[in-house]
């Protein structure tokens, strides 16, 4: 393959995106909830949130604006391009319609010299994103204006040579896409997986040959948390204390991680080491406790890490078990009974709640202590091996997405069709 002296395949051209399309902004009628309307024969308008579902198309808009806004707004068209100005969303969208766009959206017009789906492809690959994240401004989110855009380079080919890598793009793309949603179907079947386990475990399946199809082994019982652990409020008032920079954490629920079982402090709200103190003197962390949420998120327990730096906030529980396995008392609060009375139980105005009273009066499955050990090694076994396919699946997912990113290199680079 013959390439002239900037590096480009015969017949290519290296051009900005100025140079080849008329890029514009958005722009919104002020106020534009004067200009909203529920008629169907209203104009499509279409904001950040209309992509939730998207995957490379925008169609029809449920939400339409008036003919009187649209003539204050900006009008896109079938086979424009929109762009958010925001680099946390980072990806291209091709419009099926027509509508008017709000300022979050730059839109790149449609240029026949330029096969659509061929642009769609260069959007989308990490050689414009990463030009993109070099010209756009901002320190913690970063933005896209006009001038930005129009200053990254594209290389094409003729329309008919990109209409051909285009085919052989989406071939190879699709095979990757296939292997994704296999796996992406394995990761389902594995959450499926470990449900059960829990599922099985807390029926006695694991431990007892015969048990009833509706009930649970004879010699198990059902008791009520509050006389197995402690179920402490840690911030009984409800009040939050005052932020102190040079504090200590002061940790919420946003701070733990269920699917890790992990705590990260570094963006906890900072409080006065007064405020430890005082929760010091209520209640004192031990290896085997774990927290729950009762507030927004209900359940999902975390274990807690030593030592005790740190204070728990209004919207979680502390359980300490104390006359029960700790690990098998953290695996209960992970299955599907649990998760089904915090549902049954919870209450909800602008958020779900769970009080700390109801948390007392949840009934836990309980076998003899010896069970309780055999049913932890069980659970663990079986979740041990769920968790390395899973990250080999983690790590397949990845992969995927390195190899769709090689075949857009190589197809902007001319080497993914014969270019004799």
């Amino acid at each position: 393959m013959a390439e002239q002296e900037n590096n480009l395949p015969k017949g290519w051209q290296s051009k900005t995106l100025g140079e080849v399309f008329t890029i514009e902004r958005g722009g919104s009628p002020r106020p534009i909830e004067d200009f909203i309307t529920s008629d169907s024969k209203g104009i499509n308008w279409i904001k950040i949130g209309d992509t939730k579902n998207a995957t490379k198309y925008i169609y029809e808009t449920a939400e339409k604006i008036k003919p009187e806004g649209a003539k204050r707004s900006r009008m896109v068209y079938e086979g424009d391009f929109l762009l958010s100005n925001s680099m946390s969303f980072g990806r291209p969208y091709i419009m099926k319609t027509s509508g008017c766009i709000h300022d979050g959206w730059l839109v790149i017009r449609n240029n026949e010299n330029i096969d659509n789906d061929y642009l769609y492809h260069i959007l989308s690959s990490n050689y414009l994103y990463q030009q993109f994240s070099n010209l756009a401004k901002g320190s913690t989110v970063k933005n896209l204006n006009i001038e930005a855009v129009k200053k990254a380079v594209i290389r094409f080919p003729s329309i008919e040579k990109q209409r051909a890598i285009v085919l052989k793009v989406e071939e190879l793309l699709s095979e990757l896409e296939s292997t994704k949603n296999t796996l992406l179907l394995v990761q389902d079947q594995l959450k499926v997986f470990r449900s059960s386990t829990l599922k099985f475990a807390f029926e006695g399946r694991f431990t007892n040959n015969n048990v009833p199809s509706n009930g649970l082994p004879k010699d198990w019982k059902q008791v009520k948390l509050g006389e197995l652990a402690n179920a402490v409020d840690p911030q009984p008032s409800h009040r939050t204390p005052p932020i102190d920079p040079e504090g200590i954490p002061y940790a919420s629920i946003k701070d733990f991680d269920s699917e890790l079982d992990k705590i990260d402090l570094t963006s906890a709200r900072k409080v006065s080491p007064s405020v430890l103190k005082e929760h010091i003197s209520r209640y004192t962390l031990q290896k085997g406790d774990f927290v729950i949420g009762k507030i927004g998120t209900i359940g999902k327990p975390v274990r807690i890490v030593l030592p005790q730096n740190y204070c728990l906030s209004a919207n979680i529980v502390l359980i300490q078990p104390r006359k029960i396995d700790p690990t098998f008392l953290f695996y209960f609060f992970q299955s599907n009974i649990i998760e089904k009375a915090f549902s049954s139980g919870a209450n909800s105005t602008t958020q779900a709640a769970f009080g700390i009273q109801k948390v007392r009066e949840l009934v836990i499955n309980l076998p003899s202590p010896e069970e309780q050990k055999k049913i932890v090694i069980e659970i663990e076994n079986r979740i041990s091996v769920a968790e390395k396919i899973g990250e080999d699946v983690k790590t397949s997912l990845k992969q995927l997405e390195t190899l769709k990113q090689s075949v857009l290199k190589k197809a902007f680079e001319g080497k993914l069709v014969n270019e004799n």
